[in-house]
């Protein structure tokens, strides 16, 4: 059963950093698509970055140079470094891995609050 974990979210003031993990499990097929997420309550999920079939990281505007997608496929492991984060990215964030032959799969969430 493939299943994506989230880790590292909590509570950070303005203008400080934070990482955020997310551990793959149980496949071995080809992930073709990787990305971050993030949703306030009441609000649709926006996309933070991701690629897809090797197209390079792409970033959403508000990212603005701030945030660092990684993977370490070794580990299984994909990162989502966020550096001098704002009240406003404050927001319940999810991985999300689009394998070949198996589809989209997402986390369950981590929280992140920045505090002003």
């Amino acid at each position: 059963q493939v299943q994506l974990v989230e880790s590292g979210g909590g509570v950070v003031q303005a203008g400080e950093s934070m990482r955020l993990s997310c551990k793959i499990s149980g496949t071995t097929a080809t992930p073709i698509g990787m990305g971050w997420y993030r949703s306030t309550s009441g609000t649709k999920r926006e996309m933070v970055g991701g690629m897809f079939r090797g197209s390079g990281w792409k970033y959403a505007d508000f990212v603005d140079g701030r945030f660092t997608i990684s993977r370490d496929d070794a580990k299984n492991m994909m990162y989502l470094q966020m550096n001098r984060l704002k009240p406003a990215d404050t927001a319940d964030y999810y991985c999300n891995i689009i394998f070949e032959g198996l589809g989209s799969r997402w986390g369950q969430g981590t929280r992140v609050t920045v505090s002003a």
